[in-house]
């Protein structure tokens, strides 16, 4: 046998095992789900709005209850939108707050595997955040702890948003979004 396909043998045999044992021990959940010792979302959303006027962000509440932030760039004369999640997810004893931004349609059946490669090699590069793929959507979003200061979540938005945009370039070379 091939000592690469020995190695994927021994990973797939490792993987299997190490499956059943997991499966055999309770795992915590990191899923947004309802907790009886959850953090006060309800006064975290209120603050959330607090922290971004006291940066003096601009934004609009959209439907699902996001706050949308759009950018411009004049000497690039591009433009990009940017969105702070207006719901956190509980994280054990604390909350995450999304900041995310989209980036570019994700064409039927998917990215080929070298756009695929790329995204993943990007998201490595970057310090905050990553490529993630919601419905149609290519976004790169910015997970923070939903105590950040305002500093945080515009730097965030900043982040995520040029991000987001110079993805947009590099996939489509336009500014759709």
């Amino acid at each position: 046998m091939p000592s690469a396909l020995r190695r994927i043998v021994s990973v797939g045999m490792l993987l299997v095992s190490s499956t059943a044992a997991v499966a055999a021990s309770p795992a915590p959940s990191f899923r947004s789900e309802p907790q009886a010792d959850a953090p006060d979302m309800a006064a975290s959303d209120a603050t959330l709005a607090a922290r971004l006027d006291a940066r003096g962000v601009r934004y609009e509440r959209d439907a699902d209850g996001d706050y949308r932030v759009v950018f411009a760039w004049q000497q690039e004369q591009r433009s990009q939108v940017a969105f702070v999640a207006g719901r956190a997810h509980v994280f054990g004893d604390s909350a995450v707050r999304e900041v995310f931004s989209p980036a570019a349609r994700v064409p039927a059946g998917g990215f080929d595997a070298a756009r695929s490669d790329m995204l993943l090699r990007d998201s490595q590069s970057n310090i905050l955040g990553a490529w993630e793929i919601a419905g149609d959507v290519l976004f790169y979003v910015i997970k923070l702890h939903d105590d950040a200061d305002g500093a945080r979540i515009e730097q965030a938005l900043e982040a995520a948003a040029q991000l987001a945009d110079d993805m947009e370039q590099r996939l489509t070379g336009e500014d759709a979004l």
